[in-house]
This record gives structure tokens, C-alpha cells and sequence, in this order.
């Protein structure tokens, strides 16, 4: 490697950026000026845009998400556009389409789906992708995430599929087959302590779920079940640590509990999973993540 290469990857390394090899790469190939990729091994300084580089290296250096500077994360089967108004869909959160494929086999379904926090549009857009005649209402409290979706949507033309709408589960009087939802669940303690990348780089109202993290289940434990078709399920994430509390916050609903061997071997995280059955016959799956 030329001295190019070795000294940025020292920045990157003194800093303390995880995978600096892998992120040099990505800076190199995003501001260069022609369409071959950029090889660390075989570099040439003339190849690249040396401005539009060192900008994109002081904001890594200022531990500024890669998926921010490039204004790109990948999830399922797609690329999403993202930035600091949304929260980077991450990888543990495609366990949420796995559960949904398992449960609704025929993809050729009609099914009628809700998105709670949707955020960039990655979970309506990829459960839109998997089961082509769904109806997807997708729902934020953030206008600005809410312009990131929809440019997803557009970009990808699923805009006869997915509906965008900025509120709360509190205004919704619809029906769904389906709900899903990657909710904050963060506690507002915890918060002081996580990595520079998430605290400063990511939308805190995407992060915090309140003094104990739990805020937004104890809101879906009274709504849910009035939006949910017989039959139903409801798919939601939640913390590592959050599954006793979350089971006591939704048995005092109308809920009743059932384990369901069958969820177990899509869950790449933890490996548990809970259903819960209301008395109408519609279900919740928990998603547990470390």
C-alpha cells in the first residue's frame, strides 16, 4: 500500500474506527471520478476526488456513521436512502420480515399491513417487495422522516402499495391482518452511555423509549388489539433484557400467552420468542434483540 493509503488508515485506527480498512474503501470508491472500484492495494491518488475525500474522512473521523456519509444502508433486498433524520435500519430488524414470511406462506395474499415508526421506509417497503398485493399504511411522528420514506417509496415505485401518513397508533381506527414495529426502546439512562455513532448521529426520539424503555409498549398493550383483525398478528422488536416487562405490560391487556416452537430457528439474535394470543385470535410476536 502507498503512503496515501497507510496514513488515512492510521487516522482511522487512531480514532478508534471499527473496520477501518472497510471504510477507507467505501470513502475511495465514493469520491472517485471514474466508474472502476477503487483497490487499496493498487491506488492512485489521481483517481479519486482529494476534496470530496477528505470531507467525507473528517466526518468519519468525527465518528459520523459511513451509512450517513453516503447517505446509504442496505436492508433485506434493497438500498435505502438515509440520513440524520432516520434511523439506520439494522440487520437484527430483518427478523421482522423473516416471522411475517413464516406466518403468511402465500405471498399472493391481500393482506392489509400497518408500519408503526416507520422511519426510512425499510420494513413497509421490504414487506411491500415480499407480498405484492398488500395494502401498507406506513405511520411516523417525525415530518421529516416521513420525507425520507417517502423518497424511498418513490424511488422504488411502491407508491400504489404504501401509504404514508404522519401520526400516532392513537388516531388509527383501521383494521390490519398485520403490524409490525421497531419502536425506540432505549432507556433515557441508557442513552447517556452508547456509542458516539448512535447518540449523535441518530434521531433521538427514534432512540429513546422513556425512563425504562418501555413507553411505547405500554402504549401499544392498550391499542394494539383494538386494530387488529381475527387472526392478526402484531410484530414488534424489542430490547435484549425487555422480555419479562413486556410480557407483563401486554398480559394485562387482553392478551394470553402461548410459546410457539415453530418462530424459534428464524431468530438470529437471541433465539426466544414469545406470541401472544388475544382472546379474538389474533397474536404478537416478539422480537428479541441483544
Amino acid at each position: 500500500m502507498n503512503d496515501f493509503i497507510l496514513n488515512n488508515l492510521k487516522k482511522l485506527k487512531k480514532n478508534k474506527i471499527p473496520n477501518p480498512e472497510i471504510d477507507l474503501r467505501i470513502l475511495l470508491n465514493y469520491s472517485k471520478k471514474f466508474k472502476n472500484e477503487i483497490i487499496l492495494s493498487n491506488f492512485n491518488i489521481n483517481k479519486i476526488n482529494l476534496k470530496k475525500f477528505n470531507m467525507m474522512l473528517s466526518r468519519r473521523l468525527a465518528n459520523e456513521p459511513i451509512s450517513k456519509i453516503i447517505n446509504k444502508k442496505s436492508f433485506w433486498k434493497d438500498d435505502f436512502y438515509v440520513d440524520k433524520f432516520v434511523l439506520d435500519p439494522r440487520p437484527e430488524t430483518e427478523t421482522i420480515i423473516d416471522e411475517s414470511l413464516k406466518i403468511f406462506c402465500n405471498k399472493k395474499n391481500n393482506l392489509k399491513i400497518l408500519d408503526i415508526g416507520t422511519g426510512s421506509g425499510a420494513i413497509a417497503i421490504s414487506l411491500a417487495r415480499e407480498f405484492e398485493n398488500a395494502d401498507i399504511l406506513a405511520i411516523d411522528i417525525s415530518e421529516d422522516a416521513i420525507k425520507i420514506a417517502n423518497k424511498n417509496i418513490t424511488d422504488k415505485k411502491l407508491h400504489n402499495q404504501i401509504k404514508l401518513k404522519k401520526t400516532t397508533i392513537n388516531d388509527i381506527n383501521e383494521k390490519f391482518d398485520l403490524i409490525v414495529s421497531n419502536p425506540p426502546y432505549i432507556s433515557t439512562k441508557e442513552l447517556e452511555n452508547i456509542s458516539l455513532e448512535i447518540r449523535n448521529f441518530e434521531p433521538f426520539v427514534s432512540l429513546d423509549g422513556g425512563e425504562d424503555g418501555l413507553n411505547f409498549y405500554r402504549e401499544f398493550a392498550k391499542k394494539i388489539p383494538q386494530i387488529m383483525k381475527s387472526n392478526a398478528y402484531f410484530i414488534i422488536e424489542i430490547g435484549a433484557k425487555q422480555y419479562d416487562d413486556c410480557r407483563e405490560i401486554f398480559s394485562v391487556s387482553s392478551l394470553k400467552f402461548e410459546k410457539r416452537n415453530e418462530f424459534l430457528s428464524s431468530l438470529k439474535i437471541t433465539g426466544t420468542s414469545l406470541i401472544l394470543l388475544p382472546q379474538h385470535g389474533s397474536s404478537i410476536v416478539f422480537v428479541g434483540v441483544e
